[in-house]
């Protein structure tokens, strides 16, 4: 199995009840932010993890020269600022809600006792954190190795939950083409391009919203171009009216 094709499968981790753990090591349950929220900044203190019990945010990292990259997206049954936990002092990207937002803050110092008290919290929390690894390695890889068409497709369908047993969304909500870009490292034209050319070929339909088909998979499992003709890569002045 390919890494990218392993990206869109695995086991799925047991449920975490942010209730219980709070009642136990205290923390704060339910907090309700509205789309585009700043969770936290990059350059923040990081003293605590975040979880998230419903809804979808992006996380972004701003280079020095004030470009700009979003290089994941959380949602509802993960985590995220877990870089406090290894010394990390201050928070090196940012958090923003896509949508509205249930999230639980855990202190840092009650996450460390419960991974050396709680051996079942431990083994959750570790192989939590194993599998965001495999993750952003696949990441890593495909970013590396593979097209700007192929990037997306894998994208899509990673939004989309495929791979992930009962939970398949196949509509995305609240991801625009620029944020597309950002998250597959090129340039809104050529994503524009990829999504009309996706649209054309019936793997997707989009109105506001993106409708994912399972035939996007042939996309990510297989090397050649989407339609099989030619480059896969449009030149880099084509702009699409048909964009989001």
């Amino acid at each position: 199995m390919s890494r990218i094709s392993h990206a869109l499968s695995g086991a799925v981790a047991p449920p975490f009840d942010p209730a219980l753990f709070v009642a136990k090591y205290g923390g704060v349950v339910g907090c309700k932010y509205g789309a585009r929220h700043i969770l936290y900044s990059q350059g923040d203190v990081a003293d605590c993890v975040f979880y998230f019990q419903k809804g979808q945010a992006q996380i972004k990292v701003i280079s020095q020269q004030g470009k700009e990259a979003v290089i994941a997206v959380v949602e509802s049954g993960q985590f995220c600022g877990e870089g406090c936990l290894v010394g990390e002092p201050l928070r090196m990207w940012t958090v923003k809600t896509v949508t509205e937002c249930i999230v639980t803050r855990l202190e840092k110092t009650a996450i460390i006792r419960a991974i050396h008290d709680d051996v079942a919290f431990s083994e959750f929390f570790t192989m939590y954190v194993l599998q965001r690894t495999v993750r952003l390695t696949d990441d890593l890889i495909d970013h590396m190795f593979n097209s700007s068409e192929k990037r997306l497709a894998r994208i899509l369908l990673l939004l989309a939950n495929y791979g992930k047993e009962g939970r398949v969304e196949t509509v995305i909500a609240n991801v625009d083409h620029q944020t597309l870009a950002q998250m597959v490292g090129t340039t809104r034209s050529r994503v524009n391009f990829f999504m009309n050319k996706f649209r054309r070929l019936g793997y997707i339909d989009y109105n506001g919203r993106i409708s994912i088909h399972s035939s996007l998979l042939n996309v990510v499992l297989y090397d050649q171009p989407a339609d099989g003709i030619g480059s896969s890569e449009p030149p880099s002045s084509l702009t699409s009216r048909n964009g989001l």
